[in-house]
Order: structure tokens, then C-alpha cells, then sequence
């Protein structure tokens, strides 16, 4: 597997990998006014691309080529600050205060894009937005040029602007992120954790419908709406944090 940075015009990117065949490209985008740390995870017995983190200055994009049926997570940090040792904190996503996550997921909040490019049952991939863990950057992901059967997974607007008082993550006064009401509330109820832990007894809270309203299109609590999950099956696929309107 190997990966590469790109600073070039998208359409470049888009001729320059178009005879890729085996597994799936992701182009990550930094559609934001700021520097973002990415952070990524492969899921158990997965590689972890980058060694889970990387950074990418605004306007700036990477391309990572994962082989087929792998599956994962990625996310964004912000207000990071790293020595040359890599080690530092960031102000959302961190993990365990390191530039290269290396295993480690980020700490909530974090909006979270999820991933499955294949499995030993099915050759279609899955991949969805999710709030669960809390948001803190607006994201999108689809597959670029079309494909079968596919959509697209996003939180797209700045839910931080209307997160409820109660749910508001503070770094010197401003709301950097906004809690899952899980994250908040501790509590079986909200986490859909113990007699909560099926679809019939976990039912969404106040908080998800608010989130659900806001971001249609991604997931909002551990049970929500499968309309929520994309199916597709495309070579190609573009995450874009901060996406334009």
C-alpha cells in the first residue's frame, strides 16, 4: 500500500490515478480556512495508512490507496500543536496527545467517517457520516465520477453553531465541538448500553432529532435510520473536510 501527497488541481488527480484498480483510492481534501490533522484507524486486522495521522494544510489534499476490504475510520483534528517528536495535543480528535495516532482513535467530539470497501460476503462498499462520538468539523464523502448504486455520506454545516448549551466543548471560549448527548449525559439511556442495547428500547433522544434535523444525512445515535448508510461500489472516493456550498 502507498500513499502520497497531492497539492495539485483535482482534475490532475483525477487523470493521474484513473488506471487504479486494486481496492479503493480515498482523496482527502482540507476544504477548511485552517490546518487540519487527520486521524485515521483501520479496523482490527487492518492497516492503519500514514501511521493514523498526518497533517494537511488548508486547500491542500492526500491520496491514500487501501486495498480491497479495507475497513476503517477517519477524522479531523484541529487546533493541533506537535514538537518535532510528534508529540503535542490538539484542541478536537486527539489521540493520546501523538501527531501519528498509530492505533489510537481520537477523543470525542469528533465527526467521523466510517468505512467498509468490500467484505468476504459482498464486493460493495459501505461508508456513512457519523455524530455518535460528538461532532466537531464538517464533513462529506462520495465517490467521484459516479459508480453503482452510490450516494453520499455528510455533515456538512457547522453544527457547532447551534450545539445545545449542554453539549458545547469550550477551548478558550469558543465552541471547538459539540457532545453526543451520550458523551454528556453518561447515562444507559443515552448510550444505548445495557437494557438500551437494541433497536426496539434505544429510540432517538431530544438531542439526536436535533442533529438529525440538522445533518439528514448522517448518523445521530447508535440506531438510526439505515437510509444513513451508503452502498457503492466505485474505485474512487473524495472526503472532504469544511466541503464548499
Amino acid at each position: 500500500m502507498s500513499t502520497s501527497v497531492i497539492i495539485f488541481p483535482l482534475l490532475f488527480n483525477l487523470l493521474a490515478f484513473s488506471s487504479f484498480t486494486d481496492g479503493a483510492q480515498l482523496i482527502v481534501v482540507n476544504s477548511c480556512r485552517e490546518t487540519l490533522w487527520p486521524g485515521i484507524l483501520g479496523s482490527r486486522g487492518k492497516p492503519t495508512p500514514k501511521d493514523g495521522g498526518f497533517k494537511l494544510d488548508s486547500g491542500e489534499e492526500v491520496v491514500l490507496d487501501l486495498p480491497e476490504k479495507w475497513s476503517g475510520r477517519i477524522w479531523g483534528r484541529q487546533g493541533c500543536k506537535f514538537n518535532n517528536k510528534g508529540k503535542g495535543s490538539c484542541d478536537t480528535g486527539d489521540c493520546a496527545s501523538q501527531l501519528h495516532c498509530r492505533g489510537v482513535p481520537g477523543t470525542p467530539p469528533a465527526t467521523v467517517v466510517e468505512m467498509t470497501l468490500g467484505s468476504s460476503s459482498s464486493s460493495m462498499h459501505f461508508y456513512d457520516v457519523s455524530l455518535v462520538d460528538g461532532f466537531n468539523l464538517p464533513v462529506t464523502m462520495k465517490p467521484v465520477g459516479g459508480g453503482i448504486g452510490c450516494g453520499v455520506a455528510s455533515c456538512d454545516v457547522n453544527v457547532n453553531v447551534c450545539c445545545p448549551s449542554t453539549l458545547e466543548v469550550k477551548v478558550g471560549g469558543k465552541v471547538v465541538g459539540c457532545n453526543s448527548a451520550c458523551l454528556a449525559m453518561q447515562s444507559a439511556k443515552y448510550c444505548c448500553t445495557g437494557a438500551y442495547a437494541n433497536p426496539k428500547t434505544c429510540k432517538p433522544t431530544l438531542f439526536a432529532h436535533i442533529f438529525k434535523a440538522i445533518c439528514p444525512r448522517a448518523y445521530t445515535y447508535a440506531f438510526d435510520d439505515s437510509s444513513s448508510l451508503n452502498k457503492c461500489r466505485a474505485s474512487r472516493y473524495i472526503i472532504t473536510f469544511c466541503p464548499p456550498k
